[in-house]
């Protein structure tokens, strides 16, 4: 055995190295699926939003109550996951897009959807935070496919003012109370209502059953329908009830806070706002596919073959050996080669007539044979040494005759021995 490789590295290194790798994969992956690129204070209208017209501080107020708020930034898991889901779409969201997730979550979780009102646009000055905005103007969502029956409206500045909203006995400003969205159609059970009586909030009329809804309403908590696996589906038309600008009075924030806890009515579940439909969606990737059914099992098998491999690696029998040269020195490597040479030729058959003329003109040296004798009698010379000295088996002229007549590789190895045999006993 020639001399061991000096490893560079100990044992633990490389384990450290192997497990420092692993955690580095999974957290790519992790990061992938999760698209945790940022806070997402761009100014839009969504859960990550500081200014005006957001709704971090609906997020914070919750996260204050203690309430595990999730900003969700996985399509796949608004149709999935369990839990009230807040929706905030843009105006030009797709409507059957928004439809697909309501109609999901129908037997899942409870779901609000917060229609947009307006066109925001950042503040250009050097004292303004990140993240702040001003408003423009407003504007309309325009959702075909998604609750059709449903009409909303945004009132103009020179229309009447609304006069704040209401709920029963309770009472609160609006931060614009000229321009105010509302809606309308069948299929609404009111519940939050400005002051001149248009609807700002309602849920839609179905088959379920919703008491915590119904209280908060102020009408009977036995009404409803008789499905109590169905979820609401709450339709907030007026923003600044939720937003950051309405957040500001205490009546408002109070009546939000009320709001999404009737409408989740369980506050162990998680609460999650929606931030796909706002461009901040985790895109699929490769990596994340291979760790999601049916592709989960082939990237455990992987991995489990990776695992197996190190270990053996790591628990190899003996340190590793300096290969040698590719083509030894001396006459051992040089009949080796010839032989293999021959034998990659398919022409071994063709060596039987010289070995057997070799091996005879050795034992004629070995016995004192004159030479310039002619083969046959060579061989007859020493069948009969054979027989004088009592040698047991086939005569060597026999033999020899056997071997060049041998065709096949294992018949010519077999019958060559028989002479190599001849030759040690002859001598």
């Amino acid at each position: 055995m020639t001399a061991p490789h000096a490893s560079p590295f100990s044992r633990g290194s490389v384990i450290g190295i192997l497990l420092v790798g692993a955690l580095a994969f999974v957290a790519l992956l992790w990061f992938l699926g999760n698209d945790t690129g940022g806070s997402g204070n761009n100014g839009g209208a969504h859960v990550g939003g500081h200014g005006l017209n957001g709704y971090a501080g609906l997020a914070r107020m919750l996260e204050a109550e203690g309430l595990d708020v999730v900003r969700q930034r996985n399509r796949r898991a608004l149709e999935t996951a369990p839990g009230l889901l807040i929706l905030t779409p843009p105006a030009d969201a797709e409507g059957k897009d928004i439809a697909k997730v309501v109609d999901a979550r129908r037997y899942l979780g409870p779901t609000i959807v917060v229609t947009p009102k307006w066109f925001a646009a950042g503040v250009n000055s050097g004292k303004a935070k990140r993240g702040w905005v001003q408003l423009l103007a407003t504007q309309a969502p325009e959702w075909p496919g998604f609750a059709d029956n449903v009409t909303v409206d945004i009132g103009e500045e020179k229309s009447q003012p609304a006069g704040g909203w209401r709920l029963g006995n309770r009472r609160g400003r609006l931060p614009d109370d000229l321009r105010v969205e509302s809606g309308s159609g069948d299929g609404l059970v009111p519940l939050v209502r400005g002051g001149d009586g248009r609807i700002l909030a309602a849920w839609l009329d179905d088959d379920g059953y919703y008491p915590a809804l119904n209280r908060l309403a102020g009408i009977d908590p036995d009404r409803g329908g008789e499905d109590d696996d169905l979820y609401p589906v709450v339709l907030v038309f007026e923003p600044d009830l939720l937003d950051n600008w309405g957040l500001g009075d205490k009546a408002t924030a109070m009546l939000a806070r009320d709001l999404v806890l009737a409408t989740a009515d369980n506050r162990s579940q998680p609460f999650a706002f929606d931030m796909t439909f706002n461009g901040f969606g985790a895109s699929r990737n490769l990596l994340t596919l291979a760790f999601e059914p049916p592709f989960l099992a082939a990237t455990i098998c992987l991995l489990l073959a990776a695992l197996a491999v190190a270990w053996r690696a790591l628990h190899r029998f003996g340190p590793p050996l300096r290969h040698g040269p590719e083509i030894a020195p001396g006459k051992a490597a040089l009949v080796a080669n010839a032989a293999g040479l021959i034998r990659r030729a398919g022409r071994v058959h063709l060596v039987a007539a010289p070995y057997a003329d070799a091996t005879r003109e050795r034992i004629a040296l070995a016995l004192g044979l004159p030479r310039g004798m002619a083969p046959d009698e060579v061989e007859r010379q020493i069948d009969a040494t054979q027989q004088r000295r009592g040698h047991e088996g086939p005569l060597f002229s026999q033999a020899a005759k056997y071997l060049r007549e041998a065709r096949k590789p294992h018949d010519l190895a077999r019958r060559a021995l028989v002479l190599q045999a001849m030759e040690r006993h002859l001598k």
